[in-house]
């Protein structure tokens, strides 16, 4: 059949235009798994800006970040195998001293968290519970009271360290099979220690707690909640932080930051892991693993895993 050559230029505009809406239909954004709606929320963050670097070639795998909530100081430590050493450095990266952490044992380190007791005494947690291969039954983790820093503990290595008090051990194991775990968070009222779990499909587990140190029994977490985010995949955290408040989660995989808020007037403190995640930039990290509140809760810093890794300050914008 002919066709006129008006004919045949209105067929071609037809043919074009639904051949535009294919490729437009084809090409956008797949919505987010479990709540497409989380990314339409603003950000209450501003840009990222990079702060300094971290400054001692000791750190080659930077796998938790925690800032103290009783000193000026960002603290990290290295991965599995590594040692059971830990670092504290300025909020600018400026290394401060690396101590020897005395009764316990780098199996595996992927967490560190800061908590104040109610008298006012800071710790911190190492949570040795990574396990990429999900075999390990029993996982640990370790409590220090927080070491105080000092000018000439500048010069302290690994060669020569200074030395942690004796760690109290939490030895604990899940309730339903192993799991591969990098974020660990302590509420700062209750103590209860949260466990996000990492995985490569579907949807992490955030597990929970009660800060039983040194008592011996291997305890069971008891899960609260399952998450998702918006990122592919949309559980395989890295790190993470719970605001000095209590009413913020702040959460890492290697791309983003995830911030879940406590609902208005709520009084139950688990609350929060059945809240809606918050895309947060965390910068140009190229393998995010390190994030956490600083100690006025107005700002986040972000780390990355790699040698000499830039630090991200986040802070929160005026009025929010």
């Amino acid at each position: 059949m002919k066709y006129s050559v008006w004919e045949t230029a209105s067929r071609g505009g037809i043919f074009l235009a639904v051949l535009v809406s294919i490729i437009a239909g084809g090409c956008s954004k797949a919505a987010p798994v479990d709540g497409s709606e989380m990314t339409s929320q603003p950000s209450t963050y501003g840009t990222p800006e990079m702060v300094g670097k971290i400054e001692t070639d000791e750190i080659k795998e930077s796998s938790g970040l925690s800032a103290s909530a009783c000193q000026d100081v960002l603290w990290t430590h290295n991965d599995a195998g590594s040692g059971a050493f830990i670092f504290g450095m300025t909020m600018q990266g400026r290394h401060l001293g690396t101590w020897k952490v005395q009764n316990a044992q780098n199996v595996d380190w992927e967490a560190i968290a800061s908590y104040k007791d109610a008298g006012g005494k800071c710790f911190l947690l190492i949570g040795d519970i990574g396990d990429n291969d999900e075999i390990r039954s029993e996982l640990t983790i370790y409590r220090i009271p927080e070491p105080q820093v000092m000018p000439e503990g500048a010069s302290s290595n690994t060669k020569d360290p200074l030395q942690t008090a004796p760690a109290e051990a939490l030895k604990f194991s899940y309730l339903d099979s192993p799991n591969n775990a990098e974020t660990m968070l302590v509420h700062p009222k209750t103590g209860d220690i949260y466990i996000v779990t990492k995985k490569k499909k579907g949807q992490a587990a955030v597990h929970k707690l009660e800060s039983a140190f040194g008592l011996g029994p291997v305890t069971r977490t008891e899960k609260i909640a399952e998450l998702s985010v918006p990122s592919d995949p949309p559980g395989l955290f890295t790190d993470g932080s719970m605001s000095p408040d209590g009413n913020r989660v702040i959460l890492c995989d290697v791309k983003s930051g995830y911030e879940l808020a406590s609902p208005a007037g709520g009084s139950d403190a688990d609350a929060i892991w059945k809240q809606k995640p918050v895309t947060v930039f965390l910068g140009d990290r190229k393998q995010g693993e390190g994030v956490t509140y600083a100690p006025d809760g107005r700002s986040l810093y972000a780390s990355s895993e790699k040698k000499n890794a830039p630090i991200y300050r986040i802070s929160r914008r005026a009025g929010e």
